[in-house]
């Protein structure tokens, strides 16, 4: 059964039901936030219920801060079908969670769309009919509230993020010459806004990102002039802000060679499918149905196990390969039951010198593809 996210920081009880000032609050006021810092987020909903000075904390964006200081961080991981309806499943409470429905128009629904978590927020960017827009869900008010536009609006874009930042880079802009941009931006959880960074070495679209080492990847894309993958990637440094070019990142495996690279480059494969645990480069390659691991020394990726059995991989649409803490995940429809088809994750922690071996996480009976999906850190 689906359990809601609002549980987590909105259960309003009636005022006869409250206890009010229970004996634990009487302690020092940076004592309380600390023990509670240290609980599963699964407990949030029981604690919230308590009274309202608890429920208050775990509405406090400083409370998430300070888990993210001590070193305590769950994962939960969101994704969404045909229809734009979010849902999220919690690895450490083995449970499914709603979100709350967007409130969307056919033009939004249509256009391309992409996703990027960031601390407590999920973002969603697409088009509505006359402007880009951006949506953010957060699981502090369990609501979806517009939010600041980009200072250059643009689709296709690589992103990711660290702790209470993220960057965006590249893609193209939502006119109708789909200008191809090497623009980059900086959002920022604290102010919610968008701030222009170094541009890159290169245009690019279609690329993916990652954070590595606390440096910012940009990965592969399709660049100006060429239907070609582009095989350099770059890196951004947040303290020197600038940009160094990686040649032939992506030559020696991941989306580089072979028949992965020709669906890349004829536009019909996805984009560079790359995640990264404990500051190691992983990518899917879903011709070969390998993962390989990626060599910062030696600029070359090496196998080092095989992807989940599936009945096609669908040159990579319709499935994610993520992070999820120290795990490695794979979330899309499964192999074909008995007349039915299900969303499956599926996860393995990659350890140094052993084989991938994947289990199923979780399943639920589904016909949706993943077309958005993120990871949410808090």
């Amino acid at each position: 059964m689906l359990e809601a996210p609002s549980d987590l920081v909105s259960r309003d009880l009636p005022s006869s039901c409250e206890v009010e000032s229970p004996p634990v609050t009487t302690l020092d006021k940076d004592a309380l936030p600390n023990c509670i810092a240290h609980c599963s987020l699964s407990d949030f909903p029981s604690i919230a219920s308590t009274d309202r000075t608890f429920r208050s904390l775990i509405k406090d964006k400083d409370l998430y801060r300070l888990r993210r200081a001590k070193g305590i961080v769950e994962h939960w991981i969101y994704f969404t079908g045909r229809e734009m309806e979010w849902e999220a499943y919690d690895p450490n409470g083995d449970r499914w969670l709603r979100v709350p429905k967007m409130t969307l128009n056919e033009c939004f629904r249509c256009s391309d769309k992409e996703s990027l978590a960031v601390g407590t927020e999920l973002l969603v960017f697409g088009k509505e009919v006359k402007s880009h827009v951006i949506y953010k869900y957060s699981i502090l008010t369990h609501a979806w509230t517009s939010g600041k536009q980009m200072n250059t609006p643009r689709c296709l874009f690589g992103s990711a993020s660290l702790g209470e930042v993220a960057v965006v880079a590249g893609g193209c802009e939502y006119d109708p010459c789909g200008k191809i941009l090497n623009s980059a931006e900086i959002y920022s959880l604290e102010s919610g806004e968008w701030t222009v960074i170094t541009r890159m070495n290169k245009v690019r679209k279609m690329c993916s990102s990652v954070f590595m080492d606390g440096s910012f990847y940009v990965i592969g894309g399709i660049g100006e002039g060429s239907s070609k993958m582009l095989m350099c990637g770059e890196v951004y440094d947040l303290k020197k802000k600038t940009w160094t070019l990686i040649p032939n990142m992506l030559q020696q495996g991941s989306n580089g060679g072979g028949d992965q690279a020709k669906e890349a480059s004829s536009g019909s494969g996805a984009r560079p499918l790359v995640a990264v645990v404990k500051d190691e480069l992983y990518a899917a390659d879903y011709a070969q149905q390998e993962v390989r691991k990626y060599d910062k020394r030696r600029n070359v990726w090496n196998k080092v196990g095989n992807l989940p059995e599936r009945d096609s991989w669908m040159n990579g649409w319709g499935m994610a390969f993520r992070a999820c803490g120290d795990k490695l995940v794979v979330v899309g429809i499964g192999p074909r039951g008995v007349g039915r088809r299900t969303i499956e994750i599926n996860a393995c922690f990659p350890r140094e010198g052993k084989s991938l071996h994947w289990r199923v996480l979780a399943s639920k009976p589904s016909e949706s593809f993943v077309y958005n999906c993120v990871v949410m850190g808090c």
